[in-house]
């Protein structure tokens, strides 16, 4: 009997990515179950964060603006920013106070309780998102992170998480990329019935630093 040779090169990253796909849609309930929740946190006047680096940096700013955009169909826009997109901060932020610190002191500046935070990582370890999320959760936002096999630092640091069991790096961000796009769905299918109705105003911006997790 013959036996087929291993698939290489271009073949075998699709049949790579084709298995994470697969294994992943276990997880289709937890992405709708937090498109639901973004809709109602942001239509109460709540804020997203996006944060990553690299590829990941790319996806959150790809996720913040189908929110303030749009994904398919006219909506209203959503508060939501990508800490890593602005290259002005970013560069004094690290000059001035270091690379770890530079997503954390734009979450302190910027994230109120009750609000979301989305962090991509491939690894679930890098630092300055690491930090991120403790800042986060210490000012009592919700904390959701993609991140690439479990268990891991940032997966565990999280009010909740989704990994992609995949051995290589870019077949974790791919199914990544589909992930915030099913999220986008979600969260668009989630306002149906309020569609017409504009977002609440911002909440006042008094701090509270007590922990919940929501």
């Amino acid at each position: 009997m013959t036996v087929a040779a291993p698939r290489r090169g271009a073949l075998a990253h699709l049949d790579d990515l084709r298995a994470a796909l697969e294994s992943f849609e276990e997880e289709v309930p937890t992405i709708e179950r937090w498109g639901a929740e973004l809709a109602r946190r942001l239509s109460a006047g709540g804020r997203l964060l996006t944060l990553g680096n690299g590829g990941s940096a790319a996806h959150a700013g790809h996720l913040a603006s189908e929110l303030v955009g749009r994904y398919c169909a006219d909506r209203e826009p959503f508060s939501a920013i990508a800490l890593p997109v602005d290259g002005a901060a970013l560069t004094a932020l690290t000059n001035d106070f270091g690379p770890e610190d530079m997503f954390a002191r734009q979450v302190r500046a910027h994230a109120r309780p009750g609000d979301v935070i989305v962090a991509f990582s491939t690894s679930g370890r890098s630092p300055n998102v690491l930090a991120a999320v403790r800042a986060a959760r210490h000012l009592g936002a919700v904390v959701w992170s993609l991140t690439g096999s479990s268990p891991n630092p940032l997966a565990e640091a999280s009010t909740d998480s989704l990994a992609v069991e995949a051995a290589a790096t870019p077949t974790v961000q791919e199914v990544h990329q589909v992930a915030l796009h099913l999220l986008c769905q979600a969260f668009d299918d989630s306002l149906t019935p309020q569609r017409d109705t504009k977002p609440s105003s911002r909440r006042p911006l008094a701090r509270h630093h007590a922990l919940r997790t929501g």
